[in-house]
């Protein structure tokens, strides 16, 4: 196949029998023709840190309600990323709709989800983190309420503003009070006002919950700590060969080797700040019930991408592992079925996915791929492969069974079972019973560059070296921001 995707056209169709959904029929009220958007949006939230994701070992009844209720995609993804803040081009990409390579980061020029919505009639409200500049903030939404401009903070501290009536921002002012419940309050505040208004609208609320620090209230905290997940499966010791981002940000929140004690305090910290972020969404959830438009909104739980916390050595979310890359999604109310679908999906197919829900008119730069067909049944999958990408350093291509991994900097490739390997433990690359898997993938993976414009070559002249002693190495980063990221996204 030889399809490309122009700049000003949306992905090319992929049509799949690989990927299996199951669905009822809708419950409840019809979906209306604009219905009501509460979005509800977390930070670094893997795809099995959820109860009712088959983890038994995290306490999330709030988001579990909305998965029993709704509809769940379970082969989620954010597509990758142009530097270490992952969440950024995640955030582009969702607002755009559009692939990696074509969005910029500070959305300029973009008409972003709210704006398509707004164009429709819908009033915009946001609220939490906004990691893609003010203006693009101000240009998206109508109105907005303790807005955290930037990628992180002390969960403690949170440097907010409001949305002012003529459209600027207030000065810029500390919250009082934990991330979360900031939100929170923002967004019930909000839901509140709707209660007798007939206009339909679109709730943004981005929390900052669970990326670091990790600092939940002590309760969370120690509710864990007093009774204690297991480590990820694949938990390591030290990621086994140099990935290219071996001491980034994310990876100097704990020396090597990663004891299981570290990871393990780590993972209750991590786990008490999402079992706060599913009180605050039941909070939410509760106002929505109570301003009266529960019956006519539909919600989306979801995250910019996964986190490692353990797993194969790593913290961070800078890899295309499947716990790094990997995001939960489900969408729940009226006119949803209960069910799921392991259908290869990206976080920027919610663009046309929302569009289509509200009658919004699309856009002929949106990339992704209306997800409707899948919980109505009408379809089994919306692509045959899915493509990931990190930096120059790491490239992925994976179908309904196999997952191909490429470390161009060291010459270096994985490939995993995913049906028998999950958590991507066995690497079959080397296997001679699995070249076919390798050649077809590899294929795969340079079609995908070709179809998404992806600047970065998947062999260089003279690789690096695969080893690294990580023993006393100083914090600081281990690559260069090549030239053409700054001329495109940050001009």
């Amino acid at each position: 196949m030889n399809e490309r995707f122009p700049s000003s056209a949306c992905l090319v169709l992929l049509l799949s029998v690989s990927s299996c959904s199951m669905g009822t029929e809708p419950k409840g009220e019809p979906l209306p023709d604009r219905p009501n958007v509460l979005f509800l949006f977390a930070d670094d939230q893997r795809s099995d840190a959820i109860g009712a994701y088959d983890n038994p070992y995290i306490q999330t009844p709030h988001i579990d309600s909305l998965v029993e209720s709704g509809y769940s995609f379970r082969s989620n993804y954010c597509m990758g990323s142009i530097h270490g803040a992952v969440c950024q081009p995640s955030r582009a990409m969702l607002m755009s709709g559009r692939s990696l390579y074509r969005v910029p980061m500070n959305l300029k020029d973009v008409r972003t989800l709210p704006v398509a919505l707004a164009e429709r009639g819908y009033k915009t409200f946001g609220t939490g983190k906004w990691h893609n500049g003010g203006e693009s903030f101000l240009r998206s939404f109508q109105g907005g309420k303790s807005v955290m401009l930037g990628g992180m903070s002390n969960h403690l501290a949170v440097p907010i503003r409001d949305v002012l009536a003529d459209g600027s921002f207030s000065e810029v002012r500390t919250g009082d009070g934990f991330s979360s419940e900031l939100f929170a309050d923002a967004a019930i505040e909000f839901l509140m006002d709707q209660k007798d208004s007939e206009q339909p609208f679109f709730a943004y609320v981005a929390f900052t919950a669970p990326h670091d620090p990790r600092q939940p209230p002590l309760a969370m905290r120690q509710a864990y700590y007093d009774k204690r997940p297991p480590l990820p499966p694949n938990y390591l010791p030290q990621h086994p060969f140099h990935n290219g981002w071996m001491v980034g940000r994310d990876e100097v929140l704990a020396g090597w080797p990663r004891t299981p004690e570290v990871i393990s305090d780590q993972l209750c910290e991590y786990y008490g700040l999402i079992t706060h972020l599913d009180t605050q969404v039941g909070r939410i959830l509760a106002a929505l019930e109570a301003s009266g438009q529960a019956s006519k909104t539909v919600v989306i739980y979801t995250a910019d991408h996964g986190l490692a916390v353990g797993s194969h050595g790593l913290l961070g979310k800078q890899s295309v592992y499947e716990h790094s890359m990997g995001a939960p999604l489900v969408l729940a109310g009226p006119g949803i079925p209960q069910g799921e679908s392991d259908a290869l999906t990206y976080l920027f197919d919610l663009y046309p996915t929302l569009c289509a829900l509200t009658t919004a008119e699309g856009d002929a730069s949106v990339e992704g791929q209306d997800l409707g067909p899948l919980w109505r049944g009408e379809r089994d999958s919306v692509r045959s492969s899915l493509f990931l990408t990190y930096e120059d350093k790491m490239r992925s291509v994976r179908d309904a069974r196999f997952k191909l991994i490429r470390y161009p900097l060291i010459d270096h490739l994985q490939l995993f079972d995913l049906e028998l390997d999950p958590h991507e433990i066995v690497d079959l690359a080397r296997e001679p019973g699995h070249q076919g898997h390798v050649e077809r993938l590899w294929k795969e993976l340079e079609r995908w560059q070709e179809l998404t414009e992806d600047p970065h070559p998947l062999t260089l002249a003279e690789p690096l070296e695969m080893d690294i002693d990580l023993q006393g190495r100083a914090r600081k980063a281990d690559r260069h921001q090549p030239q053409w990221i700054v001329d495109k996204y940050f001009e």
